[in-house]
């Protein structure tokens, strides 16, 4: 029989989960109710609260008199991250689900996103109409609106749980086992203005025997990669789109936080690294760019997104910071510079050319990278040539080939 979690404040919104229990009990599902609230549960729970707090080294009698509950949600948050995954690692369920407002919401993804990918998690929230990345981080959680608050059961919310409830059972009841594969995976970074360069790269490397995962470079794709190369599961990284630097350090809105460029370099696995889309930092639409960027070069990609392009001196800052992030690469690293071009409108004619910024990334990276650490390799193209994104594979497969076997 397959199990269900159903992680919630059962102290709170005993009904509501109750009433999702009895949905998934009787579609033949087992249940494991996770009780993260402060106080004693109104329906019983398999899992008490003082489960979840022991799991962060807490005393819940000590949580609950201090009758704070900014500090009762932060434990109780960090109890369900080591405690969630440790339970799906005892087989315990098969997928978890969970209902509530921003503070359910955050304690219940905290342990989600511990999960292995794969693992159906479904989170219905008051917080899924707007930006979810906080919540969903670089995992897959579901993240279903509630429409109305998770409050009582009535005409709306009952269609939104009774909805919800039969996703997670056909989540778990239908899922499949993945394919066996004995080719080896890499994994590629890229975004619309590196698409040739990485489907050059793509085609090359599969034709040689290896498997592709591309990432999309908008902040949770870079965290995504960067958590399953931490994770063990690539031969190599084919890093041709650090972009996500530009948001990081200029205020954009597709960072992938400071841990980016790190993962592979840490674990031992081989990477070939380029400054693909360094030319250009995100925003929302037009008139979301912040006041201070008046006046830059910006560029209208679509009525949702915003181009900036990056000046001189945030060349200089960026090459500063992709050199420090490679010298500290403990695995065979490759740096590919292409010098004519970095993006797809970085190029003559197009509306960000910029001969003198580039130059400055280029010699920024030429004057600190380490070379007994860093090969750096320059070649006369633009970064969606064939003859450069080949290149890159091609050395990608060299450093594979030439790395010692991992354990």
């Amino acid at each position: 029989m397959k199990t269900v979690a159903i992680v919630g404040t059962l102290d709170s919104k005993g009904p509501e989960f109750a009433f999702v229990r009895d949905i998934l009990q009787g579609l033949g599902l087992g249940t494991l109710m996770i009780h993260t609230g402060v106080f004693e549960p109104t329906i019983p729970a398999d899992v008490p609260n003082s489960a979840v707090a022991s799991a962060a080294g807490y005393d819940i009698h000590e949580v609950a008199a201090k009758k704070d509950r900014a500090y009762g949600t932060e434990v109780l948050t960090k109890g369900m991250e080591r405690l969630l995954p440790a339970l799906y690692e005892q087989g315990c369920f098969d997928g978890v689900i969970s209902f509530g407002g921003s503070g359910g919401t955050a304690l219940a993804t905290a342990g989600m996103r511990q999960l292995p990918v794969g693992v159906p998690k479904v989170m219905v929230s008051t917080m899924a109409g707007g930006d979810t990345s906080v919540y969903v981080g670089s995992s897959d959680i579901f993240m279903y609106p509630s429409i109305v608050d998770v409050a009582g059961i009535n005409s709306i919310s009952q269609k939104i749980f009774t909805n919800a409830a039969h996703a997670i059972a056909g989540m778990v009841n239908f899922e499949s086992a993945l394919p066996e594969s004995d080719k080896p995976l890499v994994a590629a970074t890229m975004f619309g203005v590196t698409t040739p360069a990485v489907e050059h790269a793509r085609a090359y490397l599969e034709d040689r025997g290896y498997e592709v995962l591309v990432f999309h470079a908008t902040g949770s794709g870079g965290q995504a990669m960067e958590k399953l190369t931490a994770g063990g599961y690539f031969k190599g990284v084919l890093d041709l789109t650090t972009t996500e630097w530009c948001d990081e350090l200029f205020g954009g809105v597709l960072s992938a936080g400071p841990n980016r460029l790190e993962a592979a370099g840490r674990n031992g696995i081989p990477q070939v690294v380029s400054v693909g889309a360094l030319d250009m930092v995100n925003f929302g639409p037009y008139d979301t760019v912040p006041a201070p960027y008046a006046g830059r070069n910006l560029y209208k990609h679509n009525p949702s997104v915003t181009l900036m392009r990056t000046t001189v001196e945030e060349n200089r800052k960026l090459g500063e910071k992709l050199a420090e992030k490679l010298n500290a690469a403990g695995s065979p690293t490759a740096l590919m510079l292409p010098l004519q071009g970095v993006s797809m409108i970085d190029a003559p004619g197009q509306a960000f050319y910029g001969p003198d910024e580039d130059a400055m990334l280029f010699d920024t990276l030429r004057r600190l990278v380490n070379r007994d650490k860093v090969e750096l390799v320059e070649l006369d193209h633009t970064i969606n040539d064939k003859a450069f994104a080949q290149a890159a594979a091609q050395k990608l497969i060299d450093l594979m080939s030439s790395a010692p076997k991992q354990a």
